[in-house]
């Protein structure tokens, strides 16, 4: 069951796992946390089990109905379990948008495509790796 975490910015393990969606530079996480802190529109859910929280989803849901994921990320110890998929399926059955969106690099792009996410290679916007646009269309 997704929780919003977005007040728990201080803990560890929230920190450490936006870590595991940005560049691991501590002084970037921090920037991270203090977006979060500052925009009221940016989202921030967990997924709890036994008491710890072990995967996190960051969003945005603009007017049009596009949900665009800014951080997903899920405990080392936990992924290959299907909480990365739940964490998108719940956040979809939470804030019903039209759309989901994402940008990736080539580590999480088959993750997306297995998920149902149309995937578009955006090139290289940084040299050496390729980022792509991950985008699923919710059902009517």
């Amino acid at each position: 069951m997704l929780i919003n975490i977005k007040d728990r910015l201080d803990e560890p393990a929230i920190q450490e796992l936006l870590a595991c969606s940005v560049f691991p530079d501590p002084d970037r996480v921090m920037e991270t946390i203090e977006t979060y802190r500052r925009e009221p529109e940016r989202e921030l859910y967990g997924h709890e089990s036994e008491g710890e929280i072990i995967g996190l989803i960051g969003f945005r849901l603009e007017n049009g109905g596009t949900l665009t994921i800014d951080h997903l990320a899920v405990r080392p110890d936990c992924r290959g379990a299907g909480f990365g998929r739940g964490l998108l399926l719940e956040t979809l059955e939470l804030k019903e948008p039209r759309e989901m969106v994402a940008e990736t690099d080539e580590d999480a792009v088959d993750f997306y495509r297995s998920t149902g996410f149309i995937v578009v290679s955006l090139g290289e916007n940084y040299p050496g790796a390729e980022r792509f646009r991950c985008i699923y269309r919710a059902e009517e």
